[in-house]
């Protein structure tokens, strides 16, 4: 389980889609916003770990087609919520700490995690290599996903928290708001970026 962690914790600390998507979130509605984010990120992975479990993820692996399919559905989700930020962004208004309802959050942090083919191979991929054989295979299987999904719940939280905390000590004035917009757009349009060149 030490090698597991060892090799999964700077892959979840290496910014990606999730981590800036979640990095968006904490900007633009404080630590609130980021842990709704991040719990969906975490169900996200969930998904993932029961489509595994049925053979879901070797069917994607094996149709460049379907992969490809899905990975362009991702970049084009992480797309279209940018370019909202980055409209609300050029537009002068009150300062709204959080533009989207609590399970809007949840939900958009869940797709995002859902539609990233590639963090899913990598999950899939590295499981089976800490797997024993001649032992269960689902049982190792649950013990790996859970610890790969509560570092990712432990480190997306703390950035979340550490976000939130640097935005809180400089007030939101209608300029600093814009700031933050632009800035969380320009993650999630990086997220994109990131996803459609891998």
């Amino acid at each position: 389980m030490i090698f597991f962690t060892a090799t999964v914790l700077p892959l979840i600390c290496t910014p990606g889609p999730d981590m800036l998507f979640v990095a968006s979130r904490a900007l633009l509605g404080g630590a609130s916003a980021g842990l709704r984010a991040t719990a969906g990120i975490c169900l996200g992975y969930m998904i993932h770990s029961g489509l595994a479990a049925v053979g879901v993820a070797a069917i994607i692996a094996a149709s460049p087609m379907l992969f490809q399919a899905l990975r362009w559905l991702g970049v084009a989700y992480l797309i279209y919520l940018g370019l909202q930020l980055m409209r609300s962004a050029v537009k002068a208004g009150k300062i709204t700490l959080s533009v989207t309802p609590a399970n809007g959050q949840l939900w958009r942090g869940f797709l995002t995690a859902f539609l990233n083919p590639k963090g899913m191979m990598i999950y899939f991929a590295i499981l089976p290599q800490f797997m024993q054989q001649g032992r269960s295979i689902p049982p190792q299987a649950l013990v790996l996903s859970a610890i790969f999904i509560a570092l990712c719940g432990i480190v997306y939280a703390s950035m979340s928290l550490g976000i939130a905390a640097v935005g809180r000590n400089g007030g939101f004035s209608d300029c600093r708001r814009r700031w933050v917009e632009g800035t969380a757009g320009a993650l999630l349009l990086m997220a994109a970026g990131r996803l459609a060149a891998n």
